[in-house]
């Protein structure tokens, strides 16, 4: 397979103009799409979007308008545009074209892998960012890294030419011992924490201090870690104590992006959160209730948008 020249980034959230900066800086406009339909494209050519104060010169690009595939498609939409997403940018994915998610949780590979193929996707965890998106303002740093992988047995191949690339260009990532691992460990982090802090509308320190918001937030965790082992994942509270101590240890006024969400009311990833572990948990019988708590809680506070 010949390298990769070309990348389209759909969805400009935090994290997709996030990405959307990096690959721009480091290949230039012209090899860097960012792809919507018409009247997407037209609003952000119209109103700008800036990044860390600096108006973002990007390659806006009607994606109906594109006929050529490219090498490297980003997903960072909405968990709840995904699906429109993939309907967007179906015809630009070629035989050779390396699908990637930042979307948070353990479905969004899963339902690219249906779309396209499992062959064109690497699994992927953004972390240790910070982004905040105001309006069509962003603000970022630290950057942070991807997390990049294939599933245990798959052919390494894609990943191979995604790393070389990344090399290539400076970009920051790790390769984890074991992706599916990291996805489910990351899951136990956003479900506990993202949830927590939106549902109990606060920052970090409530989470932080002794209380029921930190309560809730380890019950949660707790919970998908016995969701995770009849999944045949291997977490453990060893994963709920070191996910706390990272918690701890961040700034107390910084705010998870659900928390971010329901300031904003903003429809939330509470499905790839709850959603996901309530429905697994009710295929293998386990009971869990915190998380049956924060999805209801988070349901009633979206429908009063």
């Amino acid at each position: 397979m010949r390298p990769i020249q070309t990348v389209g980034v759909i969805g400009l959230g935090s994290l997709g103009v996030l990405y959307a900066t990096l690959f721009t800086d480091a290949l230039g406009k012209d090899r860097v799409l960012v792809l919507a339909d018409s009247r997407r494209t037209a609003r952000y050519r119209e109103e700008g979007v800036w990044c860390n104060d600096q108006l973002c010169d990007f390659n806006y690009v009607d994606a109906a308008s594109r006929t050529e595939p490219v090498d490297l498609l980003l997903f960072a939409v909405k968990f709840g545009g995904l699906r429109d997403a993939i309907a967007t940018c179906r015809h630009l994915v070629g035989p050779d074209t390396i699908l990637l998610s930042v979307l948070n949780g353990i479905v969004s590979e899963e339902i690219l892998a249906e779309a396209f193929g499992p062959e064109h996707v690497v699994w992927c965890v953004a972390e240790k960012m910070a982004a905040k998106k105001e309006g069509n303002r962003v603000t970022c740093g630290p950057w942070g890294e991807l997390a990049v992988g294939v599933p245990a047995g798959e052919d390494p191949a894609r990943l191979h030419r995604l790393t070389a690339f990344f090399d290539a260009i400076h970009f920051s990532y790790v390769l984890p011992p074991d992706i599916r691992i990291h996805l489910w460990s990351k899951l136990l982090c956003n479900t506990g924490c993202n949830q927590a802090a939106m549902v109990f509308q606060c920052d970090y320190s409530p989470l932080q201090r002794p209380g029921t918001p930190r309560d809730t937030m380890i019950g949660a965790m707790r919970e998908v870690v016995a969701v995770a082992n009849a999944e045949g994942v291997p977490l453990s509270e060893q994963d709920v104590t070191t996910w706390v101590d990272i918690i701890d240890h961040l700034p107390s006024d910084g705010e998870p992006s659900m928390r971010q969400d329901g300031k904003n009311r903003r429809k939330s990833e509470v499905e790839l959160f709850s959603g996901t572990i309530r429905r697994l948990a009710a295929k293998h019988g386990i009971p869990v209730p915190v998380n049956d708590w924060l999805y209801e809680q988070v349901q009633e506070m979206e429908r009063a948008y």
